[in-house]
Parts: structure tokens; sequence; C-alpha cells
């Protein structure tokens, strides 16, 4: 291997640097299945590191599954061993359907140079950093059973007190039997699902809704009826006729600043929900995860209905850290109870003690009600300087939220918003189309912007790029139906 001495540096970078070395060599084929790796003291003289930097090395690549320990003769190149995937070949697929699992993937497999006005979460830069690295901080120097064992049944009680006290600040009593951690919001919903619902039976959802709740009950097997969504909530007379006409086990939605529209549900028809919800036996299913994002409380359906047949769900994800997964339920305690014990059969127990423990700790500080506060502020302007660049582009939101991170906006007419996405990604830009959210699909002509990853100038930029090929594309198929028209009910093909 090449002599080539590396400069002083910490010694996580000279271990990936030792690392990569091999792999180069795995890559370029100097090293093939069996051979055997220089002793650690020569490739540590080779590389200018000390020995312990390369046995570091060595053991993550064992660990990858590259190379194998014989004992007492030395690391070899496993006979498995392949180079690691180019870039190309780890980025999303680009050529599957235009589905929920397509804004997903491309959100999620995007690399850090992407554009990501589609996806569903804040930069990084708009997350309480500094409050995470101090309860980190503070955690590594907890008890080794923090580090290394499971969390309880139940879930932190500490944190459970917390949500408990939250809860009580809307006038909503909840015991700590009535709470159950889990390691994220969608898991609180599959866990409910996999309680109440079985194959085929039927499930209502706003129509536009969020993606994944579209994703996660086709993956039960149920029957998904849509329910038109207004600037004050669902339609409640198609509501109720659904109810009537399809007797569905559960209604899924959000109740503070809904996903997509970011509109917010009215006292009025809350109870009209409720009272339709009691007269047919329908259980309620309530995200809340947007709660902490609104200026002032709006109305709840757990708060109205005090958990007789509405279950909250909720999670810190959008407001703390996507990487921590901590979500929670709130519901009856006969059915926290089973829930418990489906979640130990299922995944064996919820969040551990660090990432319960971390949330703790950042909820408990003061810091994290003024970042709320600072983040509400910086929201408020990202919507209205985001609307005003969308509407040059053609582009008008549906109604502006009294809060939160998105708009969802009417593309210009003749626009096919899934046509916009795909044709975006050439510009490295991921977008959410309308018909990703819609039940009926009848959302092609909106897209959800999330405002807080708009705020790089390229983004505009390539959009309106995507939207002038887009109506290309449409004026091209335009031109080709004149050229070969339609056929009338009566011609013979």
């Amino acid at each position: 291997m090449a002599d080539t001495a590396l400069p002083s540096r910490r010694k996580e970078t000279r271990t990936d640097a030792v690392m990569q070395a091999v792999r180069a060599k795995l890559a370029s084929r100097a090293l093939a299945a069996g051979d055997r790796l220089p002793s650690i003291r020569r490739f540590a003289a080779t590389m200018g590191v000390s020995p312990s930097t390369v046995v570091e090395a060595y053991d993550r690549l064992a660990a990858e599954g590259l190379i194998r320990a014989r004992r007492g003769s030395g690391f070899y190149v496993a006979s498995a061993a392949l180079p690691p995937l180019a870039l190309a070949d780890d980025r999303p697929r680009r050529d599957r359907a235009v589905d929920p699992f397509w804004v997903s993937r491309q959100s999620l497999d995007a690399g850090p140079e992407a554009l990501k006005p589609g996806c569903g979460w804040l930069p990084a830069d708009w997350m309480p950093i500094a409050a995470l690295r101090r309860e980190f901080r503070a955690l590594s120097r907890a008890g080794d059973a923090v580090l290394a064992d499971y969390g309880s049944a139940r879930g932190s009680l500490p944190l459970r007190r917390l949500l408990m006290g939250r809860f009580a600040e809307e006038g909503l009593e909840v015991s700590s039997d009535q709470l159950l951690l889990t390691p994220s919001g969608t898991q609180a919903i599959d866990l409910i699902c996999r309680f109440l619902l079985r194959p085929g039976d039927t499930v209502l959802v706003d129509d536009p809704c969020y993606f994944n709740f579209r994703a996660l009950l086709r993956a039960h097997q149920v029957k998904l009826v849509g329910v038109p969504y207004r600037a004050s909530g669902p339609d409640v007379g198609i509501f109720e006729a659904a109810l009537s006409a399809e007797r569905p086990r559960l209604y899924i939605t959000n109740s503070a600043l809904h996903n997509p529209t970011g509109a917010t549900l009215s006292a009025h028809t809350a109870h009209r929900l409720l009272n339709a919800a009691a007269a047919h036996d329908l259980t309620v299913v309530e995200d809340d995860i947007f709660a902490d994002f609104e200026p002032e409380a709006s109305a709840r359906l757990a708060a109205l209905d005090g958990f007789e047949r509405v279950i909250r769900i909720g999670s810190f994800s959008k407001t703390l850290s996507a990487s921590v997964r901590c979500g929670y339920i709130a519901a009856r305690a006969d059915w926290i109870e089973d829930l418990v014990d489906l979640q130990i059969a299922t995944g064996f127990g919820g969040p551990g003690p660090v990432a319960a423990g971390l949330v703790a700790g950042v909820l408990s500080g003061g810091g994290y009600r003024k970042n709320m506060e600072e983040m509400r502020r910086r929201l408020a302007r990202a919507r209205r300087e985001v609307a005003a660049k969308l509407r040059e582009l053609g582009i008008e939101p549906w109604l502006m939220p009294r809060g939160g991170f998105y708009l969802w906006c009417r593309l210009p007419d003749g626009c096919d918003s899934a046509e916009v996405a795909r044709t975006a990604l050439a510009d490295n830009l991921v977008l959410a189309p309308g018909d990703v959210f819609s039940v009926s699909q009848s959302a092609a002509a909106f897209m959800r912007f999330n405002v807080a990853q708009c705020g790089d100038p390229r983004v505009m930029a390539a959009l309106g790029r995507a939207l002038e090929r887009g109506g290309e594309s449409r004026r091209a198929r335009a031109r080709g139906k004149a050229a070969f028209p339609d056929p009338t009910p009566g011609d013979n093909l």
C-alpha cells in the first residue's frame, strides 16, 4: 500500500482515512478476497498514525463485513467484500410511481446538497441544537443503566409527568396510566391500528391528509374513505354521510395546523364531529404533533371528549429532533394497558432511557418555550416571504395558516404537480405533489411547500424552471392531441 503519511488531525478523522485507504484498495482490486492486510504496526507506520488508530479502523471494517480477523494471524479480506456503493447507486429511484412512498424516499434519501421544500421537517439550524448538546453531555455522565438498558414498559415516568403537566395547561386531566411512550408518532399510530383494526375495516381520513397516513393504512390492508377538508375542518355533512354509509372503525386527523393544508379545526366543527362519532361508535385518533407551533391553542378533540372515544398521539420530531425519536399515546387507561402489552410484543418496549431522558431534559428547561416563541415568529416571517415569492411564479396559497411551516398551494392553471415534481429532480429539488396527500386523487393542481426549507434562493429558481418545463410538456401533449383527437363514441376502432 502506498506510503502516504497523514497530517496531524483528530483521531476520528485519521481512523476514517485509514478505513478509506483500505476501501480504495478493495475498489481497485489491489486487494482480493482472502488477501492478508498489512500488519497493524506496519500499516500504522505506512499511514503515519498510531497502532491504536489502525486497530480501530480494522475493527470497524470487520464490523461492516469487509474484512475478518484470524486469531494469531491478522486480518484478511472477507470473501463477500465489495466496493462501497457509488453515490449514484445510493440515490432514491426516480422512476417509481409518484405516491406517498415516493415523497418519503426522495426526502429521506436526498443528499446534503439537495433542496427539500417538499420534506416534512425543519432544517437543523432551526432546531434547539445547543439544548440537545447539553442534554447529551448530561446523559453521558449518567449511570451505566441509562446508556445500556431498555426503557420501562410504559416509558419514562419523568417524561410522562411532563406530558401530564402540558395537558393540564389545556384543561385536560390525564393520569400516568393513560400515557404510553412510543419510539415515534408513526409507531404510535401503527400500534393503534394493530390494536383496533383488522384487514378489510374502513378508516376515514381527511382529503387531503398527511401522506404517511395513507401509506401506513395501506400496510394494514384497510379501506380508506376520504372526507374533503375545508378551512375550518372536515366537511361535516360528508363526514356524517360517510359514517352512515361506510361504518368506519377509525377516523385519523390533525386538529392543530392540519397537514398538509395548514387549516385549523373550529370549535363548532369539533363539536359536530364528536357528536357524530358518538352516534356511530367511531374512535378518533387525533395527531397533535404540530400543537407547539400554534400561537394560541385551538379546539382539540381530546380536550372536548375527555378520552371517551378520542386517542391523542404526538411526538417531538418537529420541535426537538427527528434523530432522537420519541412519541406518545394518550387514551383510556384500559386501552393503554393493552397497548403496553402490544408494544412489548412487537418492539419490546418504547423509547430507551437516552431518547426519553434527552426529550425530558430539553422540555423541562426554560429554554424550550423561549425557543418555540422565537420559532413561531421566524415561521410567521417565512410564511409571508415564501408566499410572496410563490405568487410571483403564479402559485397561490390555499389559505394563510396561523402557524406552522406548511403552505398548501394551487399551481398555475394546467400544471400537474406530479409532473412538476418529477421534472424538479433534475435540479436536485424535492417537492411534495398534491395527489400523494389525496385519497380521491383530486389534488393534482396542488403542492405542499415547507417554508423553512425555501430560504435558499436556488429553490425558487429551480421551481420556476420545473414549472416552465412542465408547461412545455403540456403544450407538446396538446399538440399531439390535436393531431390525433380522441375518438367519438361512434368511432369504429
